[in-house]
C-alpha cells in the first residue's frame, strides 16, 4: 500500500541555539527519504525558522540585554568552520560591496552573532545561481576553505537537485547526455553538437517524483557541474524550469510583483553530501523548498513507493 504523502514543507522544526553547534538529528526508515542509500551519513534538516541571541556568548552566559536577529538565512548546520545554510531565492551568492547576498548576509551574522570586530573571513567554495534555493556549504578559515574547494573540485562531493518542469517528462527516469557551452559574453549556456569544437560533456540522471497536467516534479543527480547544466539541458528537451524565464519558461513563479531579476525559479539545490573538515565525518543537509512550491499542489513522498 503506498505511503501517505506530505506537503513539500512538512517536517520543518524550530532550532534555538544554545552552544557553538546547531543541532544535527540522525534519521532513519522512511524520515530519511531519498537518503536511504546513505545509511552512514548525517542528516540535518532546514529548520523553520532560526531564532539567535545575538548578544550571547556560545558557551556563556548570555548578557542580560538580548535581542533576536533575523540572519536572512536558514543555518542547517555548523560545526567549527564549516557552515551549512538553506540559501533563498531571489539572492545573489556573492556580490560587490553595496549588494545584497548570501556573503555579505552571512558575514554580517557571524560579526554580530559572534560580538567581533574586524573583518570577516567567509570562504565560498560554490555558488548557486541568483534564482536558485537550497544548500550550500561555507568555510570561515582558509583551511577549512581549501578542504571544501579540494572536495568539489574532485567531485567528492555530491548534490541533488529538486525542480519543477513544464510539462510531462518521459521516460519516469533516464539519463540526459549533452555537449554544452557558455555562450561568449553572456551569462548564458547553450546545447550543442556533439562535436561542437567547444562543447564539454553534461550529463544528469533524472527520476520523475510526480507529474500532473502542465508539470513535473524532477529529483536531478548532476554527473557533471557546467554553468546553467540543469537549466538548459531541460529546456532542451521542450521541460523550461518553472519560473525560468531566460530559458523559455512561459509561466511565472512567487510573488507577481517582483522584478524579474529577483523572481525565483523552481530549481532547488535539495541536498548536499560533504566531507566535515573538522572531523572528517560525512555530512548530508537537506533543504525543504521554498513556500512558493505549494502552489502547484504536490506531495513529497515519505519513500521511494509512495
Amino acid at each position: 500500500m503506498a505511503a501517505k504523502p506530505k506537503p513539500l514543507n512538512a517536517g520543518s522544526r524550530n532550532c534555538n541555539c544554545r552552544s557553538g553547534r546547531f543541532p544535527v538529528k540522525q534519521l532513519d526508515g522512511d524520515e530519511r527519504g531519498f537518503h536511504k542509500n546513505v545509511p552512514s551519513a548525517i542528516i540535518a534538516t532546514r529548520f523553520e525558522r532560526i531564532t539567535v541571541f545575538s548578544t550571547a556568548t556560545f558557551g556563556q552566559t548570555p548578557y542580560d540585554d538580548w535581542r533576536v536577529m533575523d540572519p536572512g538565512f536558514d543555518i542547517l548546520y555548523e560545526n567549527g568552520p564549516c557552515l551549512a545554510i538553506c540559501k533563498p531565492p531571489g539572492v545573489l551568492t556573492q556580490a560587490p560591496p553595496g549588494i545584497d547576498s548570501v556573503e555579505s548576509r552571512i558575514k554580517r551574522f557571524l560579526k554580530q552573532r559572534d560580538q567581533r570586530t574586524g573583518s570577516i573571513y567567509l570562504g565560498v567554495p560554490h555558488r548557486l545561481d541568483r534564482a536558485t534555493s537550497g544548500t550550500m556549504v561555507f568555510a570561515k578559515n582558509r583551511k577549512a576553505a581549501r578542504q571544501l574547494s579540494a572536495q568539489f573540485e574532485k567531485r567528492y562531493i555530491a548534490k541533488i537537485y529538486w525542480a519543477i518542469v513544464e510539462g510531462n517528462v518521459t521516460p519516469p527516469t533516464g539519463t540526459w547526455v549533452d555537449q554544452i557551452r557558455k555562450i561568449p559574453g553572456e551569462a548564458l549556456a547553450e546545447i550543442v553538437d556533439q562535436d561542437h569544437e567547444v562543447g564539454r560533456r553534461a550529463e544528469l540522471a533524472y527520476r520523475v517524483l510526480e507529474t500532473d497536467d502542465d508539470v513535473s516534479w524532477l529529483e536531478i543527480e548532476l554527473k557533471t557541474g557546467r554553468m546553467h547544466q540543469i537549466r538548459a539541458q531541460s529546456a532542451s528537451r521542450g521541460h523550461p524550469v518553472v519560473g525560468d524565464l531566460t530559458y523559455g519558461s512561459v509561466h511565472k513563479l512567487g510573488d507577481e510583483s517582483l522584478e524579474n531579476r529577483l523572481r525565483p525559479m523552481a530549481l532547488h539545490a535539495r541536498s548536499l553530501e560533504f566531507r566535515d573538515p573538522t572531523t572528517q565525518q560525512d555530512v548530508t543537509v537537506v533543504a525543504v523548498p521554498p513556500d512558493d512550491w505549494n502552489q502547484f499542489g504536490l506531495s513529497e513522498p515519505l519513500s521511494d513507493d509512495a
